[in-house]
């Protein structure tokens, strides 16, 4: 029998007294045991915020996307080892790659995004500046900035290692200590993944902690700079949210909870279509994989009247051919459920559905199961539900039987569906399989409201759709109501879970200052050699190009139109132009403007520029007519790192015409050598 560990205050730490067995969902045999109450919650806690949360918050945030990648690729080179050891969870090696690789995937998602959409600085802005005051000298924005306590995350056992990874990669590149708490059922995994994350020595002392067991009373020392973040049952959830402390205190608290997932035959997929096969198969699939115990599986499925009993026959049909057995076999395609509770709960879960509707198929008393003992091992059959009057029942959408159960009932039309999807009172993800427009638009005004995904799929996107059940980094995880009424993911907006948003006021230097991004009427700096020929480490913010001047004829605007093809009236029929109310005549070009921006601001000669990338939030504001002229101000509005080579600095470009009004103005994005 294993000891399984804690890791807490930098020390593994054997189980003790209250440890809990952990049975093999296979065999019944007990292989493990777990939990220590004397572990010392508040040293961990004091270890999470004066160690660990110190030296994240000393990396940037592209700094700790490299630590996130790094540590993906080195959790991807040992994962087989979590593989073999995932088999006495009852999951298949299908099953183990969804939770294993998913997880690893998350964190590279996440390294990525940290790398793209954040800056290499410590602080993040959120949101454009806003003029405040009449002449621009008094602005705000918003900024957020780490939290400085401990993030504490609080795991479900049907995913060990994704559960766990999926809270981290966020709350790491925030810049927030973590302290990991998995369901005890399944934490011999959760803690050989840790333990491979301790072994790399890639995070900083203190940047992750290990509880397996009971927490004790850590939440009792919990304040405004923590957070909480919980998966799980919603009637722990509920004495989780409860804790008079959390309340008190204020501590951020969000929670993705079980849910009665739904799914929708659109009214155009009838039998035969791609799309009534693909929602079969969808079905199917959700109500199997790791034998049901998904929190986005699909619970409730919605038929129109029609076409109940040919889906029954092709769900069915497609059933029987799951092998049920030992998930090492390569020949079974579902295994157990995580343990005999669980099994038990889940039958007595479906006696009560049982009493509103007919079982259509599965028979938890005669099932085949191969090699593996039936009784011994926590195995149960997909069991159909069909529900004839889903208007009357009730516990068909509020209790979910946490297994490879669902219930299939009748809808009459779009508005029937919405209102049975809404009558689960919340859940994590819907889903919609129809190519008719018109039905994915009232579905998605009429159900949104109740739904945290709404996913829709037909035959033109199923070759590359990742499926009802699959929540992805880049997309918000969580739904209203029921499902818990919180949010993970989302792709940054994961990040700010643990990040505090302020609103920061001041003169447009003041503010530059702390965002390392110019403010708009911040401090020029112009008494330079040209930019251009200044390196990325060398230039400032503010560092400013001011331009010559050049006259617009109206053989320039001729020109380009027959050179380029534009001959747009606009620039080359006087009376149309003036019918336009846009113009008080013939007009050049605004990409004529652009290009006579560049020749007027580019410094020829080789140096440090190495390419132009792009231009950003272009508008053009004020017409140009033939006898302007117009002259460039080219400024240094930020900086950001790329690789070893070089950073990127984006400019702030302003077109101006003889009498100084803006007439354009757009950001350019250049590739700077170090």
């Amino acid at each position: 029998m294993r000891d399984i560990q804690s890791f807490a205050a930098g020390r593994w730490i054997n189980p003790g007294e209250g440890a809990r067995e952990i049975a093999s969902a296979i065999t019944g045999e007990v292989i493990a045991q777990a939990g220590n109450d004397a572990l010392e919650v508040q040293s961990m806690l004091s270890y999470g915020r004066d160690v660990g949360g110190p030296a994240l918050r000393e990396l940037t945030f592209h700094e700790r996307a490299k630590m996130l990648k790094a540590l993906a690729l080195y959790l991807n080179d040992h994962k087989q080892s979590l593989y073999e050891l995932s088999f006495d969870t009852g999951g298949t090696l299908a099953d183990h790659k969804i939770d294993v690789d998913g997880g690893i995937g998350t964190m590279q998602v996440y390294a990525a995004k940290g790398r793209r959409e954040m800056p290499d600085d410590h602080v993040y802005l959120d949101g454009p500046p806003e003029q405040l005051g009449r002449s621009g000298q008094f602005i705000g924005r918003h900024i957020c900035t780490p939290l400085q306590g401990v993030a504490v995350h609080i795991n479900a056992f049907n995913f060990p290692v994704w559960g766990m990874l999926e809270k981290l990669a966020p709350t790491l590149l925030a810049g927030v200590a973590a302290v990991v708490k998995p369901a005890t059922a399944t934490c011999q995994v959760t803690e050989a993944c840790f333990r491979l994350m301790i072994q790399s020595g890639i995070l900083p002392d203190g940047a992750i902690q290990l509880v397996t067991g009971g927490l004790g009373n850590m939440l009792d020392y919990l304040d405004c700079q923590d957070v909480v973040s919980f998966t799980g049952s919603a009637e722990t959830a509920l004495k989780l949210r409860g804790n008079p402390v959390l309340l008190e205190r204020s501590v951020r608290f969000t929670s993705e909870q079980d849910s009665l997932n739904a799914s929708v035959l659109g009214s155009d997929a009838a039998p035969g279509t791609p799309e009534f096969d693909l929602f079969v198969k969808e079905v199917q699939r959700e109500m199997t994989a790791k034998a049901g115990q998904k929190c986005t599986a699909i619970r409730r499925i919605m038929v129109p009247q029609a076409h109940v009993d040919a889906t029954i026959a092709a769900l069915s049909e497609r059933l029987t051919k799951i092998t049920i057995g030992d998930p090492r076999h390569e020949a079974t395609k579902m295994g157990a459920l995580v343990s005999q509770s669980q099994r038990n709960d889940v039958l007595a879960k479906t006696a009560l559905i049982g009493t509103e509707t007919e079982r259509v198929y599965g028979d938890p008393d005669s099932f085949t199961v191969k090699g593996a003992d039936s009784e011994k091992g926590a195995f149960v059959p997909p069991m159909l539900f069909h529900c004839a009057d889903p208007d009357a029942a009730n516990y068909v959408h509020d209790t979910e039987a946490f297994g490879p159960v669902a219930t299939i009932m009748p809808y009459r039309d779009i508005d029937h569906a919405i209102a049975l999807l809404n009558k689960g009172k919340g859940s994590l993800v819907a889903s919609v399989i129809t190519r008719d427009g018109d039905i994915a638009r009232q579905m998605a005004i009429g159900a949104g409201a109740f739904h945290g995904r709404l996913y829709f799929n037909n035959r033109d996107s199923m070759e590359e759709a990742t499926g009802h059940g699959a929540p992805l980094p880049h997309m918000v995880h969580g739904g209203p109501g029921r499902a818990g009424g919180g949010e993970e993911l989302g792709g940054i907006r994961g990040v700010m879970h643990y990040m505090q948003r302020t609103a920061i006021q001041g003169s447009p230097d003041i503010l530059t200052a702390i965002s390392k991004q110019r403010m708009p009427g911040a401090t020029e700096i112009s008494d330079r050699d040209h930019p251009f020929t200044r390196v990325f480490g060398d230039l400032d913010l503010g560092e400013t190009f001011n331009s010559a001047s050049r006259e617009i004829t109206l053989d320039d605007i001729e020109t380009f139109a027959h050179f380029t093809g534009d001959t747009f009236y606009a620039h080359m029929d006087e009376d149309a132009a003036k019918a336009n109310p846009f113009f008080p005549g013939r007009v050049a070009h605004g990409y004529l403007l652009l290009s006579f921006a560049a020749g007027l601001f580019v410094q020829p000669d080789p140096g440090p520029v190495l390419a132009n990338t792009g231009l950003d939030n272009l508008r053009f504001m004020a017409p140009v007519q033939a006898g302007d002229s117009i002259k460039v101000r080219l400024s240094v509005k930020s900086k950001t790192s790329r690789n070893d080579d070089y950073g990127e600095v984006r400019w702030h470009v302003t077109l101006t015409n003889q009498e100084n009004a803006a007439v354009a103005e757009y950001e350019l994005l250049t590739m700077n050598a170090y």
